[in-house]
Parts: structure tokens; C-alpha cells; sequence
């Protein structure tokens, strides 16, 4: 046993083939405030987790939801994610003033951006 501590997510995105249809049924089914703009911001909600996550709705090529998962280092994530069978899908971008962060996708191709704080 290892005393690491288990890496949370914290954000979200969905991407959606038509976000003119996706918007309103995230509104209605869940009564979320989604912001107006290229990346809708969906704000934390209360009830769950204290602060919770928040995360955004953007237009895209295809359906479906991206986790945003905190990790000590990008570098070292995105090579243990190789040697598990993911693949790299971004380079490491550091944000301005902000996180940085890298795209991989585990090995069934579900999408997860690295985010080094």
C-alpha cells in the first residue's frame, strides 16, 4: 500500500454535436445555470461535495463527456498513461496564470485532461 492520495476530479466538460440541443436538456433535467458564449460555464452546485466541481459545455465534433483529473506531475502522468495502454492526445499547455494541462485517453478511448495546479 502506497500513501499516495487518490487523484479527484476537478472539472468537467461535455461536449456536444448540437449544443443547441444538449444546452436545454442539462438546464431543465439538472437546473443548472449554464452562461451564455463559446465555453458555456456550468457553475458548482450545492448539496455535493463542499465547493463541488464545476465545469463547461462547448460545441464539438463529437458527443460526450471529458474528466478533468488533478495530478502531481503532467509529465510523469502522461507517461505512466502510456505504459497502461492510454494514448497522448495533447501536448502539455499551461494555462496563463492557471494550471497546466495534457490531453491522454485510457485505453477504451475516453478522453481525460491532466491537471498539474
Amino acid at each position: 500500500m502506497t500513501n499516495e492520495w487518490a487523484r479527484p476530479v476537478v472539472y468537467f466538460q461535455i461536449e456536444a454535436l448540437n449544443i443547441d440541443v444538449l444546452e436545454p436538456f442539462y438546464r431543465q433535467m439538472f437546473n443548472w445555470d449554464i452562461s451564455e458564449g463559446f465555453l458555456r460555464q456550468i457553475p458548482t452546485g450545492i448539496g455535493g461535495p463542499e465547493n463541488g466541481i464545476g465545469g463547461h459545455m462547448s460545441q464539438g465534433t463529437r458527443g460526450g463527456v471529458t474528466l478533468f483529473i488533478q495530478v502531481k506531475n503532467v509529465e510523469a502522468s502522461r507517461a505512466m498513461a502510456v505504459s497502461l495502454g492510454g494514448t497522448l492526445t495533447s501536448e502539455p499547455f499551461q494555462i496563463p496564470g492557471r494550471a497546466l494541462i495534457a490531453g491522454i485517453e485510457d485505453p477504451e478511448g475516453n478522453p481525460i485532461t491532466l491537471v498539474q495546479q
